[in-house]
């Protein structure tokens, strides 16, 4: 699993000129836009879905900044509203990406191979509960548990749990 870090945001301060704001979400977007999609998928929203989603996050982050609430956590709270308004409008019939697939490097026995313990590893997560598929997806985008309990409003020894049951069955699954 690839754990991704981000530098800390910039914070946006009340006195900052009026064009900066837009200055500001254009960056966020641009540095969130990617990971939020990915959890949205991992989420089994499809891609129009997850875009209108991501929309609508940062129309909230806008009117949140606007009103010069707290930012000292945008990074979860952007993942938070997210994940809030995915399952608002959540679909089951798609699956994300797990692992990519194009790799020029394998030969077609060695795709074959790595095409079936992808088929392999997506059943388990399709077969995840809600809950763990959750935390396993933003303990993969770089959150820390105390930060994925946060956004899922779970506690703490439960994020544990979950993931914890989660890479044991991705385990047994990759073992066979």
């Amino acid at each position: 699993m690839k754990i991704v870090t981000y530098p800390e945001i910039e914070l946006l301060h009340s006195s900052a000129p009026p064009g900066q704001l837009e200055q500001h979400l254009v960056a966020l977007f641009q540095q969130f836009h990617g990971p939020l999609f990915r959890y949205l998928r991992s989420l089994g929203l499809g891609e129009h879905d997850s875009e209108e989603v991501i929309q609508e996050v940062f129309l909230a982050l806008f009117r949140h900044l606007r009103a010069e609430k707290p930012q000292d956590n945008l990074r979860g709270w952007l993942f938070r509203v997210a994940h809030n308004l995915a399952l608002k409008t959540r679909q089951r019939e798609s699956l994300p990406e797990l692992l990519d697939t194009a790799d020029p490097n394998l030969n077609p026995e060695q795709l074959a191979v790595r095409n079936q313990r992808h088929r392999r590893l997506a059943a388990v997560v399709r077969a995840l509960d809600e809950r763990d598929r959750a935390c396993l997806s933003l303990r993969a985008e770089g959150f820390r548990y105390r930060e994925i309990s946060e956004i899922l409003d779970v506690s703490l020894g439960a994020v544990a749990q979950s993931i914890q049951r989660s890479l044991e069955r991705l385990n047994r699954a990759d073992e066979s």
